[in-house]
């Protein structure tokens, strides 16, 4: 079939269109700029906005099927950006499988639309969203997952997928994160409690996704419907960050800080960010302060029993991969070749 991946050159979107060219399916890329990557694997592109209504109209021209995985991400920055990319966008790919008569979609959610600051551990779909927000992006997802959700009906059948906290190798923005914050020192625990948190390896969460979309057919027990995906080990949040520093040949957090400092500091650098208009991220936010103070994982029986997602990478499995890659990444040879 044919099928549009919105952000198809993102670390997630890359991986589920290299999933669907495997099978044998024609992929079609939309997103802001070009990657050779997917030119590589014979993807055709289209370049433009999620906020240009009449670009993505274009790209879902005779597609079947929609991944929508593009979206601006981030814990810091103007509300009218994150709106049109992940709220505005998202009604303009609604729009567009309409207007072309496409039968399914895929929305990436992220489990941080239903986070409200406290403690979350083994909930599942149940959990209402949160009445307040602390960061834009969990706001306009939870806005977009709602919008896809209410748009299931009889021509158009949807699905929100929520993988939490995606890594491995190749990954653009949790582990370069973590690696670079722990190479400068900048890393502090928050708080001596043990919380624990579930991730999700790349493959395991591109192969959900293709998954839910096979079973996503009209009136089936998919549709209309969100669901967790996650490794279904949960670990003390500070182990894995450790582990991740450990893969990429970074010493351990030594530091601790209070979630309550935290929190002030937080507080206080959106404050000094916002009035300055500083368009950086702040070290610390009120966000931030309590995603790592808190535990959050989340049952996944749903994702199993629906579409019959299983992990098929274990975290241990995957942190081999992950150290492998950033060993290779650094190799003499590749930095030579101008990677």
């Amino acid at each position: 079939m044919k099928v549009l991946v919105t952000g198809g050159g993102g670390f997630l979107g890359k991986a589920i269109v290299k999933l669907l060219r495997e099978r044998g399916d024609q992929v079609r890329s939309f997103s802001r700029s070009e990657h050779a990557a997917l030119a590589e694997l014979g993807v055709e592109h289209c370049r433009g906005e999620l906020s240009d209504a009449e670009a993505v109209k274009q790209a879902a021209r005779d597609c079947e099927l929609v991944f929508h995985v593009a979206a601006k991400a981030g814990v810091w920055g103007p509300h009218a950006e994150f709106y049109q990319a992940n709220v505005l966008g998202t009604r303009h790919v609604i729009a567009a499988c309409r207007q072309h008569g496409i039968r399914r979609l895929v929305y990436t959610s992220s489990p941080s639309v239903v986070f409200d600051g406290s403690d979350m551990e083994d909930v599942d779909e149940s959990v209402p969203y949160p009445e307040h927000y602390e960061a834009f992006y969990p706001q306009t997802k939870a806005e977009a997952e709602r919008l896809v959700l209410q748009a299931n009906d009889e021509s158009l059948a949807t699905v929100a997928l929520r993988p939490h906290l995606i890594w491995g190798p190749e990954d653009n923005h949790l582990v370069p994160r973590i690696l670079e914050r722990g190479a400068k020192g900048a890393l502090r625990r928050i708080g001596k409690r043990e919380c624990l948190a579930d991730t999700i390896y790349i493959d395991n969460a591109a192969r959900a996704h293709i998954q839910a979309a096979d079973r996503l057919e009209i009136a089936s027990v998919v549709a209309g419907k969100a669901y967790f995906l996650s490794q279904g080990e949960p670990l003390p949040l500070w182990d894995i960050v450790d582990r991740i520093l450990d893969a990429g040949g970074v010493p351990p957090v030594s530091g601790t800080i209070s979630p309550q400092l935290a929190y002030a500091i937080g507080w206080t650098m959106e404050k000094v960010y916002g009035l300055l208009r500083l368009q950086s991220e702040p070290r610390m936010t009120r966000f931030v302060a309590r995603e790592l103070s808190t535990s959050h994982w989340f049952n996944i029986a749903a994702a199993q029993q629906d579409f019959g997602y299983a992990p098929q990478v274990s975290f241990d499995e995957g942190m081999l991969r992950l150290k492998k890659w950033l060993s290779e990444r650094e190799s003499p040879d590749e930095t030579v070749a101008g990677r």
